[in-house]
């Protein structure tokens, strides 16, 4: 693995720094698109500025996208890092996740301390699976997909691209969370929830359709 480059300098960016410590990858500093964070210091590494202003890092170090929670900067990110002609840097995982080799995990994905992820799940490009999250058999999380801390996932449970599953949320088993949909904080899903959407509650009811003209 090369060195690497962070997309973002905020608090999850911080934790993404502290698992690369983790497992001994050098992080080389941040990318933030705000003019004021170019030349800072966060937490000991270097804001860089943007990409523009690392082109001459371009085939020395590679990118992580997924230095932000949501998924549509995650998107972006992504877009921008390959179309400039960056490297995106391989999935990161701590070494105190249990997890099955019967996995594949995307490119840019990060997977923290205390997850426990069983046989035959397939994970997207730049997902997000935080601290102590469980992952049962055979679920399928789409790209940009960030899971909060201590979520649940049960067997057989399908996750589209763009999806936000907030902290503590629990999926029963064979639901189907739509695209861009949010589930909030605490969340018990025992049905499928549809595309742009947010749901919340025990169980959790739509609550809100996201405009997506």
């Amino acid at each position: 693995m090369k060195k690497i480059v962070i997309w973002g300098a905020g608090g999850h960016a911080r934790e993404v720094s502290w698992l690369c410590e983790e497992l001994e990858v050098q992080v080389v500093g941040f990318l933030d698109e705000r003019p004021e964070m170019k030349g800072q210091s966060v937490d000991g590494v270097p804001v860089l500025g943007t990409l523009a202003d690392i082109e001459v890092l371009k085939h020395e170090v590679e990118l992580l996208c997924a230095g932000v929670g949501d998924p549509a900067l995650k998107k972006r990110f992504a877009y921008d890092t390959i179309r400039s002609g960056f490297r995106v840097a391989p999935p990161l995982i701590h070494p105190q996740v249990r997890l099955s080799r019967r996995n594949v995990i995307g490119a840019g994905s990060m997977i923290f301390e205390g997850a426990i992820l069983s046989g035959n799940i397939r994970i997207g490009d730049h997902v997000i699976i935080n601290r102590s999250v469980s992952i049962s058999h055979d679920a399928i999380i789409g790209n940009y997909v960030t899971l909060a801390p201590g979520v649940n996932l049960a067997g057989n449970v399908t996750i589209d691209d763009g999806a936000y599953i907030g902290i503590g949320a629990s999926v029963r088993e064979k639901r189907h969370i739509g695209c861009w949909s949010m589930i909030g904080g605490g969340a018990f899903v025992k049905e499928d929830i549809p595309d742009f959407t947010m749901a919340a509650g025990v169980p959790a009811v739509v609550k809100k359709r996201f405009d997506i003209r």
